[in-house]
């Protein structure tokens, strides 16, 4: 039987579960791993790092990215983008949509 994981409207789910800004990195698969470890200590309230991106959950998506520059870090792709309820549905199950 499904279970109710939280309950509100869209942006208090937001305000709630998430933050208002993602930093999603995109690095060679050669490096993806390390990458991920070198940018655990940064300022975001959570960091987790997938298989094919890393995703840093923080209030300002550009110094969080100037942050990962300033390490010496070179992403093949980065992209700054507001939290949706795909990542309150992260949050809350721990698993993706295409699961």
């Amino acid at each position: 039987m499904p279970r109710i994981a939280a309950e509100g409207t869209p942006r208090e789910l937001l305000a709630r579960y998430t933050t208002p800004e993602v930093l999603e990195l995109r690095f060679p698969l050669d490096v993806h791993e390390q990458a991920g470890k070198k940018v655990q200590d940064l300022d975001a309230q959570r960091t987790e790092v997938l298989a094919d991106r890393i995703l840093m959950y923080v209030t300002d998506g550009d110094a969080a990215l100037s942050a990962v520059l300033g390490r010496g870090l070179e992403p093949m792709t980065t992209l700054v983008r507001r939290s949706t309820l795909e990542d309150v549905f992260l949050r809350l199950t721990g698993r993706s949509l295409e699961d």
